[in-house]
């Protein structure tokens, strides 16, 4: 098994709690609350991600996250003099773990790490939600996050790419150039645009969720966040080799398709839905 520690710093809930309580620092002790041990500017951040995460960052000011904590406008500014400020630091937090995530082991990879890989990395998607809500509005506002996150975007897809191909070569995949179409794809094409796609199911899957999901009650969870990697899997499929089908087929029961989640509640809205919306 991989381990699945966060880096030092980083902000990320407790096994197990994610979703509950989204994200807990790991400058929490065991059973205190977000006042006891941190610091101002931690309990800023924190709180400022919870209350993004609930309620959306557009509905958040600054202003709300002093009063939410008890501190005066002035202290907050002390710490992070724009709403901005904030966002990208959380950014940070979310790319450190994100990158964390997907290190290789000094070993071959198993089907059963291939399934940490993705569980590990919708878990961060489902704490840093807010931010994959209105991405392009972020990255729009503030020139510094849009040449980070394209950086981190490249280094995660490199990641990506090495963890094909080392899925490869433990035979759980294997990439056959198409040919007779006149358009043949190499191996190492076929794995680039794996990579490519997982990248985009991934980092679009909160923004179709929100734009074209409708959830009983109105509230989306983290069990349809993580019917993305239903949708991951499903992508891979062709080139997963009959030696493992299996096994990944039964790993991937686990992850049911976002339409057969709660008693058939959620559904795609459909154009004329919308159209009278």
């Amino acid at each position: 098994m991989r381990d699945d520690t966060p880096p030092p710093g980083v902000l990320k809930a407790p096994p197990g709690q994610i979703g509950e309580l989204y994200l807990r620092s790991l400058f929490l002790e065991a059973g205190t609350t977000i006042s006891d041990s941190m610091t101002t500017k931690e309990r800023i951040l924190l709180r400022s991600l919870e209350l993004f995460n609930e309620k959306g960052e557009r509905h958040i000011t600054t202003n709300h996250v002093a009063a939410d904590l008890s501190i005066s406008p002035g202290n907050l500014y002390y710490h992070y003099r724009s709403k901005q400020a904030i966002i990208y630091e959380i950014f940070t937090h979310y790319e450190r773990l994100v990158e964390h995530y997907l290190q290789l082991p000094d070993r071959a990879l198993s089907v059963q790490d291939e399934f940490d890989y993705l569980d590990s990395v919708f878990d961060g998607l489902w704490s840093y939600r807010f931010l994959h809500r209105d991405l392009y509005h972020y990255l729009d506002a503030d020139p510094r996050l849009k040449t980070e996150y394209s950086q981190f975007t490249s280094r995660c897809l490199d990641r990506l790419e090495e963890i094909i191909s080392s899925l490869e070569q433990s035979g759980i995949l294997a990439f056959h150039p198409h040919s007779g179409s006149g358009n043949g794809a190499s191996a190492a094409a076929l794995k680039r645009t794996l990579a490519l796609n997982v990248w985009l199911v991934v980092t679009n899957w909160m923004s179709f969720l929100v734009s074209s999901v409708e959830v009983a009650g109105g509230t989306l969870s983290i069990r349809h966040m993580k019917s993305g990697i239903h949708q991951a899997l499903a992508i891979q499929e062709p080139y997963v080799t009959e030696a493992f089908a299996e096994e990944v087929a039964r790993l991937a029961s686990d992850y049911p398709d976002y339409r057969s989640l709660g008693s058939g509640t959620s559904k795609i809205v459909s154009r004329k839905a919308q159209a009278s919306l």
